[in-house]
């Protein structure tokens, strides 16, 4: 079973602009664990909060990445950049939807996720 796993970072002041870098360059990591794909969002509302998404086909794969050896110097490193705690959550996708410019008509396709 796919899960996606979601985990927020609120960064400490003056440490948001480090924090991204830092987010995006980490990130990148979890694909050799296996993930599928990943993403860190930065809220245009409050710019010292973030949002790293990383799907995994199994949760074992995302729990080697998270306590690998590269996420734990991440965090020993950048400790005094966010705080904690810093919690990641695993989310069931439910429906996915896309407009699709390939075929260059703007169609839209909406799927809904299967149950598994």
């Amino acid at each position: 079973m796919a899960d996606t796993f979601h985990i927020n970072w609120y960064a400490t002041g003056l440490r948001a602009e480090r924090l991204e870098a830092a987010l995006a360059d980490i990130t990148q990591t979890s694909l050799r664990y296996g993930a599928t794909a990943w993403s860190v969002h930065r809220s245009q509302d409050d710019q010292y909060k973030f949002l790293q998404i990383v799907h995994f086909s199994e949760k074992i794969s995302f729990e080697r990445w998270w306590e690998g050896s590269e996420m734990v110097e991440f965090r020993t490193i950048t400790s005094g950049w966010w705080q904690v705690p810093v919690l990641y959550s695993p989310q069931k996708l439910v429906g996915h939807g896309s407009i699709s410019s390939a075929n260059g008509n703007g169609a839209v396709a909406a799927e809904q996720a299967s149950a598994a």
